[in-house]
């Protein structure tokens, strides 16, 4: 009985300890909000959760660099924000040092070995509604893990000491907001359909705010990392995981294509614009390429005189992301399986070409837009930080869709991504965003999917200026864009630049995506040039930290979401 009693009061105190950890840290997961801006002298976190922008801010404060920072803040996302934070996904991270160098690392998901270019296609050559979309089937490799310690060259403290608040906050939870609860709820039926055991993010009845969310699983998956490191996810007894339930479920990733994964460093996509230096990620992202042609497509018209959210000015916007979309659709995927024409398609002679038959005050058509020809040789989550010495760090993650598969791994307590939908599964057939794609991006085993995401650093004689990025699929660079055009070109203020409305135009389908609250007299200027103008939910969740000339850090969190930004 005695030993029982021991017992007990070791788990007690082990229990304990997550918790008061938080509390040190003034971090408490039971009683928070969202700030919306801050102005700094020391470091800022911006993230899509309150909790993981103070995890940052925390490491910041007990010595650590902007890559601290990042890493712990994504961990923490994988804990309170299941919807997109995670372990089973993938991302890109772009980083300015304090030295001058640049860095992209690219940990994109990857099709497993067993892949094929017609794996979502029936007999007749049809595609299977929603195998690409929803289960087992549906997820690339995961490379977040992969990233994370890929990442840890560059930061100061142990990655043990990184993970440690993400542990305590899966293992002793913390209250769900309302979004988040109205979320869960929305995914409760595909919870059960897609999963062949019981969940931490189900439960009988509805979710509401203020429950507490507690992922034991997840805890034990996040302590194997901290003790073995990346091997923690990628082999042994995680690994062992993935595998059971792919077999369960009907999926094809193995322990093999775990083991082989490996995140990949490679050169940032940079390009000039009005004097300033645009640093962002490559191929397999098309957010840099994107950003790229879009802004050098208009570089030379005075959109600034135009004003913005004028017709003028819009109209010119959204054809230029109309042009810049059909090249994506053809030209566009991992540049390790297929050689991108990227000097051609962004050389001025090419974008110059691209806008002859722009026409002011006339709606193009899609139809009569289409790639360029040339002679060949929705649910994300970002996050920006900047430390004291200058260090700048930009990571864009994702799972693809909201909740991704909607599969967890059993015992394991992650969600899985649904990735593969990505790729082109045929050519001419729209993925879940609607975009088009062909053989650039098509199925290949151990291809990267081609991405939007963007995350985005721009530089001021050299030093930086902006860290921006999003979530929302193939509004990504549309949104990115349009964040920097309001602040460089229509001289708008962080806030506005990241809360007034957004619109998006990504080739096909040929219409003109706005928010509810666009300006009505704007929408109906834009329907009389002959747009479609179709009104929908929220664009994305940017998070912004601009520098300001007297050297303070700006630190701005969308409206859209319960994202916090946090500084010192």
């Amino acid at each position: 009985m005695n030993k029982f009693f021991i017992f007990c009061f070791i788990l007690l105190i082990h229990s304990c300890s997550g918790t008061k950890q938080l509390v040190q840290q003034n971090i408490d997961p039971y009683n928070y909000s969202s700030t919306k801006k801050t102005i700094v002298s020391n470091g800022a976190v911006v993230s899509a959760h309150p909790l993981a922008s103070k995890v940052g801010l925390q490491i910041l404060k007990e010595g650590g660099n902007a890559f601290d920072a990042a890493i712990a803040t994504q961990l923490a996302l994988a804990v309170v924000y299941p919807g997109a934070g995670n372990l089973g996904g993938g991302g890109f991270m772009v980083a300015t040092r304090s030295n001058g160098d640049r860095l992209a690392l690219d940990y994109r998901e990857m099709a497993p070995a067993s892949a094929h270019r017609d794996m979502f296609l029936d007999e007749k050559g049809n595609v299977m509604e929603g195998r690409s979309v929803l289960g087992h089937l549906s997820s690339g490799v995961p490379g977040t893990v992969a990233g994370l310690f890929e990442t840890h060259q560059y930061a100061r403290l142990p990655f043990k000491k990184l993970i440690e608040p993400a542990i305590a906050l899966a293992e002793k939870g913390f209250k769900i907001t309302a979004r988040e609860a109205s979320g869960l709820n929305s995914i409760s039926g595909n919870l059960k359909q897609y999963n062949t055991m019981a969940t931490a993010l189900q439960k009988e009845g509805q979710w509401k705010a203020g429950d507490t969310l507690i992922q034991k699983d997840l805890a034990q998956t996040l302590v194997r990392i901290r003790d073995n490191g990346k091997d923690g996810f990628y082999e042994g007894r995680t690994a062992q995981l993935i595998e059971e339930e792919m077999k369960r479920g009907g999926g094809i990733i193995t322990k093999e294509d775990l083991k082989s994964y490996k995140a990949k460093w490679r050169t940032a996509y940079a390009f000039d614009y009005k004097g300033n230096t645009v640093v962002s990620m490559p191929l397999p992202s098309s957010g840099g390429l994107l950003l790229h042609q879009m802004m050098k497509m208009l570089e030379k018209k005075d959109i600034q005189k135009m004003g913005f959210h004028s017709p003028e000015a819009v109209q010119l916007m959204i054809e230029v992301e109309r042009r810049a979309y059909a090249d994506r659709s053809e030209f566009m995927g991992d540049a390790d399986f297929y050689t991108a024409p990227v000097q051609a398609i962004t050389s001025q002679a090419y974008l110059d070409q691209r806008m002859q038959d722009f026409i002011p005050g006339k709606a193009g058509k899609s139809t009569e837009v289409l790639p360029g020809k040339i002679k060949v040789s929705e649910e994300t989550t970002h996050l920006s930080v900047i430390d004291r010495e200058g260090n700048a760090v930009a990571v864009t993650t994702t799972l693809n869709n909201g909740y991704g598969s909607i599969t967890v791994v059993g015992r394991a307590g992650f969600l899985l991504n649904n990735e593969m939908d990505d790729f082109s599964i045929k050519p001419g057939v729209p993925n879940i965003y609607g975009a088009i794609g062909g053989q650039a991006n098509a199925i290949v085993p151990g291809k990267r999917m081609l991405s939007s995401m963007t995350p985005t650093i721009v530089l001021k004689n050299n030093k930086p200026f902006l860290i921006v990025g999003t979530p929302g699929g193939t509004t990504i660079p549309t949104s990115v864009f349009q964040t920097l055009l309001n602040i460089i070109d229509f001289d708008l203020s962080t806030e506005e630049a990241v809360n007034k409305p957004k619109f998006h135009h990504q080739w096909l389908p040929d219409r003109v995506d706005i928010e509810r609250d666009f300006p009505s007299t704007l929408a109906k200027a834009l329907e009389k040039m002959g747009y479609q103008m179709h009104p929908r939910s929220a664009i994305g969740r940017t998070e912004v930290i601009r520098v300001l000339p007297n050297g303070q850090f700006e630190a701005v969190a969308d409206k859209r979401g319960d994202d916090s930004a946090e500084g010192f």
